[in-house]
């Protein structure tokens, strides 16, 4: 799930990610969503990635619309997690959104004790 923000209000919705090999994510949107307006109009984006009940990460960053090379390098990480990107880049108004996270936690309650683990990053 990505958070976004809108006149000051949070607003939230669940996105398909891939993660790159400097812990950047990326996902696609379309160009018209409320979320890709947006990070548009303010870059900061919160992001939670669950992989059960017990796992969690929280990350804070900034993101933005990589274009030229670096759009390319975005767009082979996220086809490598989903194969049916490649069907969706024809679309017309598909954008593509990285985020550059600054802060990190990583939580598992299911260890014995539990583990939280926080990065701040630069």
């Amino acid at each position: 799930m990505v958070s976004t923000v809108h006149d000051g209000e949070p607003q939230a919705a669940v996105v398909g990610i891939a993660v790159g090999d400097d812990l950047e994510i990326i996902f696609d949107t379309l160009t018209t969503s409320r979320k890709y307006q947006n990070v548009r109009a303010d870059p900061r984006v919160a992001l939670v990635i669950g992989w059960d009940a017990e796992q969690t990460a929280q990350l804070e960053g900034v993101a933005d619309f990589p274009t030229g090379a670096e759009l390319t390098a975005c767009k082979q990480v996220y086809f490598a997690a989903w194969p049916d990107g490649p069907e969706r880049e024809a679309w017309p108004t598909i954008g593509y959104v990285r985020v550059r996270p600054r802060w990190m936690r990583f939580s598992d309650f299911g260890a014995v004790p539990a583990r939280v683990e926080e990065i701040k990053l630069a």
